[in-house]
């Protein structure tokens, strides 16, 4: 099928199948932009999996087309992705974003090694032209500063993208969303309003930074011990705040977890994050202060296995061990998918004595998205004559679309896309275009791309049922056994007829090797198969489960 050149094609790569690997192509003719390059942290049904990338290989395909990499701002989610793939690029790409954006892009490049990158700062109310795309950027309030939308102006037609945002009315940096510009871009005419839909289930509005101020601060102030905060360590907002609240106390912070003390040190450098060197202590000097004049900071509030918090849940951090009467403020949502992770480290933080403030027992988290009542009020603001939900989950996508329709977007002009689908804007309106390659890539330790569906299902499958593994060894000649199969278990419970069952599996296996040389079969590909295949069917049939098998087939 071929494209129209005089057409733009919009093509979500990732983003729309979940909280996370954010990533849209826009395409006009021979010239092509990226908006963000984003990661989702793995779950439950992810093991062994470090990190989960969208599959850019479209990008990789077509990147003579390439003019750019636009990020809306600073969270893993938008920018995780941007090492994998200047790596799999075979030329420069200048990656745009805001000063702090870039500063924590600059940290996460040097961490891989990639020194030669063309860093570009842009700021709210500037342009910035990339081939045929003209690019007018807004500022947004969200759970980091300096986040942006952008406004694309191509001949084919005008697309406003609102990044990650929220409407804070009383933001802690002063900085408020940019409604004049929403409105002048809404009199030149929004063909395509691209908006966050994380929130769209949530009714209302979204309270503001600003409110948590105050519970942290009653909470620092009374604490008889230390206090432990986790957060994520981009959201400098919160940092911020925390930090404040310690200082008002009396307090010496301690910056603990390599991405919190990387993330707090470039925003210090860079002016985002205010609180003086003397109030500032190292993990190691901290044994030497009254615990009521400590606040550790932290990262861990997602239960990350490796993070600073779940190793003081564990009792294996290197300088800090929770202690009775230690209180644990977790100032976080968890992200979905880690929420039996979360638990685990608030019951264990619970067992060691500490008491653990969440979000379900005290207001010491607010969410950094529009509720529903802002995401209509965006689309009053701009009135797009067509609207494309992003960012979230099918639900979430469904229902931000359902608001548009409410404050009177017809429903013909409404898209839901899923990652690789392609909506074509032109004189004509909109359309849907054909579908490009999409997927996911997983990041398993050096390893990119190399765990594929078969691995990971191998995985699952050795999660939840273990591993046997059957050993013959035949004749070459006659294919009789030489000696008795040997059979190696591993995470299988057998119970007290495990002795029984193992002599079944071995007097199966010499059957079914029998009949499989009595219909001629010689190939070792087929008699491993028939083995499987009868040992399965035994186990299934002994135990209700289904563990890997593994038939090893030697000839003498």
């Amino acid at each position: 099928m071929a494209q129209n050149a005089n057409r733009l094609r919009v093509i979500p790569l990732g983003g729309l199948d979940g909280i996370g690997k954010n990533m849209t192509v826009l395409e006009y003719g021979n010239d092509m932009v990226l908006i963000d390059a984003g990661i989702m942290f793995p779950d439950d049904d992810h093991p062994g999996v470090d990190l989960i990338l969208p599959d850019f290989s479209y990008v990789v395909k077509h990147q003579e087309k390439l003019r750019g990499i636009l990020i809306t701002h600073g969270h893993e989610d938008h920018t995780g992705a941007l090492p994998y793939l200047l790596k799999a690029l075979g030329r420069q790409v200048p990656v745009l974003g805001t000063k702090l954006t870039l500063g924590l892009i600059r940290g996460k490049l040097e961490e891989h090694h990639l020194k030669k990158v063309k860093l570009r700062e842009i700021c709210e109310g500037g342009h910035v032209s990339l081939g045929p795309f003209g690019f007018d950027f807004f500022a947004v309030n969200h759970s980091i500063p300096d986040a942006i939308g952008m406004f694309v102006r191509t001949p084919a037609g005008s697309v406003l993208h609102t990044g990650d945002f929220k409407l804070d009315q009383t933001p802690i940096d002063g900085r408020l969303v940019d409604y004049g510009a929403l409105t002048k871009f809404a009199k030149i005419g929004v063909d395509l309003l691209m908006s966050d839909s994380t929130n769209a289930e949530t009714p209302g509005v979204t309270r503001s930074e600003a409110s948590v101020g105050p519970a942290l601060r009653d909470l620092i102030e009374h604490a008889e011990q230390r206090v432990i905060a986790a957060s994520f360590s981009s959201h400098i907002h919160r940092v911020q705040q925390i930090c404040d609240a310690a200082v008002g106390a009396g307090r010496k912070v301690v910056i603990t977890g390599r991405s919190m003390i990387t993330n707090t040190k470039i925003a210090r450098e860079l002016g985002y994050l205010v609180i003086d060197d003397d109030d500032l202590i190292d993990a190691h000097d901290a044994s030497g202060l009254p615990p009521e004049k400590v606040v550790v900071m932290c990262t861990g509030s997602q239960g990350e296995p490796l993070s600073a918090l779940a190793r003081m849940a564990n009792g294996d951090h290197k300088t800090i061990r929770v202690e009775r009467g230690d209180t644990v403020v977790i100032a976080a949502t968890p992200v979905p998918g880690n929420e039996r992770a979360v638990t685990r480290v608030i019951n264990r933080l619970a067992k060691a004595g500490a008491t653990v403030a969440h979000r379900g027992t005290m207001h010491v988290h607010v969410s950094g998205h529009a509720a529903a009542e802002e995401l209509k009020l965006m689309l009053n603001l701009v009135q797009p004559r067509f609207f494309m939900p992003i960012h979230g989950e099918t639900r979430h996508l469904v229902a931000h679309a359902r608001l548009a329709e409410e404050v009177g977007v017809p429903p013909e002009n409404v898209f839901i896309l899923d990652n690789g689908d392609c909506l074509e804007l032109g004189g004509n309106g909109a359309t849907l275009g054909e579908s490009v390659e999409h997927g996911v890539v997983y990041v398993d330790g050096l390893g990119v791309g190399d765990v594929g569906q078969v691995v990971l299902r191998d995985r699952q499958l050795l999660a939840q049922d273990g591993i046997a593994t059957i050993v013959v060894v035949i004749d070459a000649q006659t294919g009789r056994l030489v000696c008795d199969p040997e059979l190696i278990t591993r995470g299988l419970a057998f119970g007290p007829e495990g002795d029984a069952l193992i002599a079944d599996a071995q007097a199966r296996t010499a059957k079914t090797l029998a009949k499989t040389f009595r219909e001629g079969a010689t190939d070792q590909a087929v008699i491993k198969k028939a083995v499987r295949e009868s040992l399965s069917q035994l186990f299934w049939e002994r135990t209700r489960s289904r563990p890997m098998i593994i038939p090893v087939v030697m000839e003498v």
